[in-house]
């Protein structure tokens, strides 16, 4: 890539581009990518790194989990310019063999128990689609999810984040549901009592809260309790799915019976957005009869579909590298966690999607302060302002996390330096 490109990304300078952002987007989303970048912009990334207009690096353990392959993974990359060349678009009225491979490579990736697949573009996607499978199969209203659970900002999966940050001047919501303690293992047995419960809708690993894992007695429970009622499970695995926290899927691995597990963010790669719901026949039914029910013209999109095959291939070649890299991960944390006690409140989290929990909201704001400034992307919690989240990918070295861990010293240093100011 020429200098011309890195300092200056689509000949504009990083300036213009902010300027371009308060006149056309939003004024306080171009303040705070100019805190971010410390007044430089994104301009190229690859593997781990991301290359900034001012010609500086920053290591990305952020992205919100879309990246665990990275930036433009070489397989993937080759899939889809091979897929751009043949036919990107879908003519909607022929078949696409690109889509119809995708689905059989999921359902196969995911053991071949839930042999039904829908794609959507982005998480928010599949958890509508799951939402409106459960209610036109059983006929019943109500879902059931989890407090600190987040699914989306879409208006139905909305209703199912709990945080109230995301509906402020929202007057209601259009699916009815009921949020339940994440500890509470009777709290489904109660909700569905009525019979009005068409499907019960939890994280494995609540990513936006803090990246705190449910305990899997209490999910074991709720399955079991739903399924007596005749309500459907669904496990969102948007960010936690595809080996992030260690299993192909955190729910089939624990042995959970959900009647679908949820996968977007890296499904396509870390390249095109995808996201799919991955479902039993029972909860497809409704699709089966009338596969016009639920349509988007974007929706197995040729291109996207055609990085998942070599996506998937690639997540299971790093997957033994990938518990090396949590390791390594844990035992920084837990230094970390040692060496700073009067900021570090606790670690949370599994696998790859890690989070710190700090003393307070105060303390976690200054140590995003000043990971931005020493080049370590991140993603802060928006639900849960006193946590930050790690979120290494599957290429990243040993080195790498060594570096990030170093990162974190320093900005955790001067987090409680300030706290005692």
């Amino acid at each position: 890539m020429s200098a011309a490109r890195e300092t200056a990304p689509h000949g504009a300078a990083a300036a213009e581009v902010f300027d371009l952002i308060r006149r056309h987007q939003s004024p306080r989303l171009a303040l705070t990518g100019s805190f971010a970048g410390r007044g430089a912009v994104e301009s190229s990334a690859y593997g781990c790194r991301v290359t900034l207009s001012d010609g500086r690096t920053a290591l990305d353990f952020g992205s919100y989990a879309v990246t665990l392959l990275g930036h433009r993974h070489p397989a993937v990359v080759a899939a889809v310019r091979d897929q751009l060349d043949r036919m990107p678009v879908s003519t909607r009225s022929l078949a696409s063999p690109v889509t119809a491979r995708a689905a059989a490579a999921l359902a196969a990736y995911l053991g071949g128990g839930l042999p039904r697949v829908c794609f959507g573009l982005n998480g928010a996607d599949a958890v509508e689609i799951a939402v409106k499978l459960a209610r036109v199969a059983t006929g019943r209203g109500r879902i059931v999810a989890v407090r600190g659970g987040f699914h989306g900002k879409s208006l139905g999966a909305l209703a199912l984040t709990h945080s109230p940050l995301y509906r402020t001047g929202l007057r209601g919501a259009v699916v009815d549901v009921v949020h339940v303690p994440a500890d509470d293992a009777g709290a489904v047995g109660r909700a569905v009592a009525g019979g009005e419960v068409a499907a019960v809708v939890f994280e494995p690993v609540q990513g936006e809260n803090g990246a705190g894992a449910l305990p899997v007695e209490v999910l074991r429970q709720w399955c079991a309790d739903a399924a007596r009622a005749g309500a459907f499970v669904v496990a969102d695995e948007i960010q936690c799915g595809l080996r992030r926290c260690g299993e192909r899927s955190v729910a089939l691995a624990e042995g959970l019976p959900v009647d679908a597990v949820l996968l977007g963010k890296p499904l396509g790669g870390g390249v095109l957005p995808l996201s799919a719901v991955v479902c039993s026949e029972e909860l497809y039914a409704p699709l089966a009869a009338d596969p016009f029910l639920h349509s988007a013209t974007f929706a197995g999109l040729p291109l996207s579909c055609a990085a998942l095959p070599p996506a998937l291939a690639a997540v299971e070649e790093l997957a033994a590298h990938g518990r090396t890299l949590a390791a390594a991960l844990d035992a920084g944390l837990a230094g970390l966690r040692l060496r700073h006690p009067g900021v570090v409140a606790a670690l949370r989290g599994r696998g790859l999607l890690r989070g710190i929990d700090l003393v307070d909201a105060r303390a976690a704001g200054r140590v995003v302060t000043e990971l931005a400034g020493a080049g370590l992307i991140v993603s802060p919690c928006l639900g849960r302002p006193t946590t930050v989240r790690l979120l290494p990918p599957l290429v990243a070295a040993e080195a790498d996390v060594a570096e990030a861990v170093a990162l974190l010293d320093g900005a955790l240093a001067e987090a409680e330096r300030g706290a005692a100011a």
